[in-house]
């Protein structure tokens, strides 16, 4: 595939990882309130489950496509001002947006479990039991971690296409160039 094709993958599949979350902090997680509470969790987590693999999928190619474009561009990483410091910022939010939808989906379970009156979810809830109201309102703040953190990868994207400008790269460059050969402190 081409570095273009491979930014297109990961751009498309961030965009749907930040959008799904978004949407399902706004909308997914209230589709049960107008049935009665107790079916909010089992709504909610069907419409999660029903996304799953979307998101899944969203997920490796953002990631793939992270990859390919990372190894294309390690001389400039290396080399340009800035760069370096832009792409560890985005490894570790990327790495917390990851750790923040995976928490998600475990809590997301739990409740889901926790709060059913099927008998089988019952049991297996009570296999391992949690505190219903603070798994409730850790999943709400898991839940909006997503759609914030993946939004910041956006920012960052955005700052690494502006890095990438003729202008920038040439200033970089030749500034770390002249502090690698000792001419500049």
């Amino acid at each position: 595939m081409t570095v273009t094709g491979w930014r297109s993958t990961h751009d498309l599949g961030l965009a749907v990882w930040f959008g799904g979350a978004l949407m399902g902090a706004v909308a997914v997680n209230r589709a049960g309130e107008a049935e009665e509470a107790a079916s909010t969790e089992g709504v909610a987590a069907n419409g999660w489950a029903l996304w799953a693999p979307v998101n899944a999928a969203a997920i490796a190619a953002h990631l793939a496509g992270g990859a390919a474009m990372l190894a294309d561009n390690a001389p400039r990483v290396a080399a340009q001002k800035g760069v370096m410091a832009t792409t560890v910022a985005k490894l570790a939010v990327t790495a917390a947006a990851l750790a923040a939808t995976a928490y998600s989906g475990v809590l997301g379970s739990k409740v889901k479990l926790a709060a059913s009156h099927k008998p089988s979810h019952r049991e297996k809830a009570e296999r391992h039991p949690i505190d219903l109201d603070s798994a409730r309102r850790q999943l709400k703040m898991a839940q909006w971690a997503v759609p914030a953190l993946t939004g910041t990868l956006v920012v960052l994207n955005a700052w690494q296409g502006e890095q990438q400008r003729p202008a920038e790269q040439a200033g970089g460059i030749v500034e770390r160039a002249r502090r690698m050969a000792g001419l500049v402190s």
